[in-house]
């Protein structure tokens, strides 16, 4: 803090404790004088001003953290790969959108999981260890394990049971915000 700071902020407590005779509540600061307004107002000013500095530096640093777990979905050849630190995990089979349906494209961020999940949508069908990446749309588990390798979901990506598991055990290690999913052609 500046001298000059602090000596307005020393006169602001000094004139503001002002008593008037037969007042009982001496020794309180006058709220309306001007040195009180001068004083809080550096103050808040002070205090405004950290918690920009705070929050930016926060921000920066959430914006700074690449992703951990980046789970790439290929829809030519079917197929996801997983990388964990820049290191590659796995390269898994899946099934994205059949004819009729729509498997979202671009770059996603994990919005909820879900270990146990049936769809409202599709008859109660179980979608188990469910990364939920757009609206209704989640990276799960499959019971129809023939079907991988082929286009055939209802625009969810679909992968073994145990894939599925591993998928939902790294987002939940590692944090959805550190967590990206691409769909690409």
């Amino acid at each position: 803090m500046r001298k000059s700071s602090l000596a307005l902020l020393l006169a602001a407590f000094t004139f503001g404790f002002m008593t008037v005779e037969g007042d009982a509540r001496a020794h309180r600061p006058k709220k309306h004088s001007f040195f009180w307004e001068l004083g809080a107002h550096h103050v808040h000013k002070h205090h405004a001003r950290h918690h920009r500095k705070h929050h930016a530096r926060h921000a920066a640093h959430h914006k700074a953290l690449p992703p951990i777990v980046v789970a790439h979905v290929h829809v030519g050849s079917q197929t996801m790969e997983v990388d964990v630190n820049g290191a590659s995990y796995g390269l898994w089979q899946v099934s994205t959108a059949g004819r009729g349906y729509h498997t979202p494209h671009g770059v996603f961020g994990a919005q909820r999981l879900a270990r146990v999940y049936y769809s409202k949508k599709y008859d109660n069908s179980p979608m188990p260890n469910s990364v939920f990446f757009s609206g209704g749309n989640a990276i799960h588990g499959t019971n129809h394990i023939h079907s991988l390798g082929h286009p055939a979901s209802h625009g969810c990506v679909r992968l073994l049971p145990q894939h599925a598991a591993e998928l939902f055990a790294l987002v939940e290690r590692y944090g959805m915000g550190r967590t990206r999913i691409v769909i690409s052609d």
